[in-house]
């Protein structure tokens, strides 16, 4: 993945949304979204405590500026509230088959965004800025098997069921989708090792 395509994430209009760099005034909005028992079931099984929301708001600004890409502050434009986060991201994770050199996406919104399209709308935005930039030929995602509405949002996004894998010592469905004008299908070589 090439480096230093841009140092902080740009701002991103969609119909709806604002996908901006994230800041500090967000902090208390990503510490309730982070906290919600609901939200977090599938993504860590448990809500996020403030220091643990405190160092994703700052891995999130480190991605931009080390790896030239990463995860927006989603803001609906009509009321300018912060109402999530999404895009694109290398968590270096411990999970078996490995993820490969390939960004992996993601999207969590507040539970006053559900139901309503956003982040299938963000994500659209999001996708089209990386494929633009041709950071890579593909991109993965995770989730709980049981995550039935972010599968949806995935497979509406292009994603395809992948293989399952052992993250956290649960079972994990990885999902990946390529890039317009990039491969196809796989090559043999090009299969993950189990």
């Amino acid at each position: 993945m090439p480096s230093r395509v841009s140092p902080i994430a740009p701002e991103i209009l969609t119909e709806r949304l604002l996908l901006r760099a994230h800041r500090i005034e967000d902090f208390e909005a990503m510490a309730d979204l982070w906290s919600d028992k609901e939200i977090c079931r599938f993504i860590l099984g448990r809500p996020s405590t403030r220091s643990e929301t405190w160092s994703r708001l700052l891995r999130y600004a480190g991605h931009w500026k080390l790896l030239g890409f990463g995860y927006w502050a989603v803001e609906e434009r009509q009321s300018g509230a912060y109402i999530g986060d999404v895009g694109f991201a290398d968590f270096q994770r411990d999970i078996v088959p490995p993820l490969g050199p390939f960004p992996e996406a993601g999207w969590v919104l507040a539970r006053q965004a559900h139901g309503r399209g956003l982040a299938t709308e963000a994500m659209l935005a999001a996708q089209a800025w990386i494929d633009e930039r041709a950071i890579a030929d593909r991109s993965v995602c995770i989730f709980d098997p049981e995550h039935k509405a972010s599968i949806r949002i995935a497979e509406k996004l292009g994603y395809q069921f992948l293989h399952t894998a052992v993250f956290m010592d649960e079972p994990t469905l990885v999902m990946q989708r390529w890039r317009p004008n990039g491969k196809d299908a796989f090559s043999d070589g090009d299969l993950p090792k189990s």
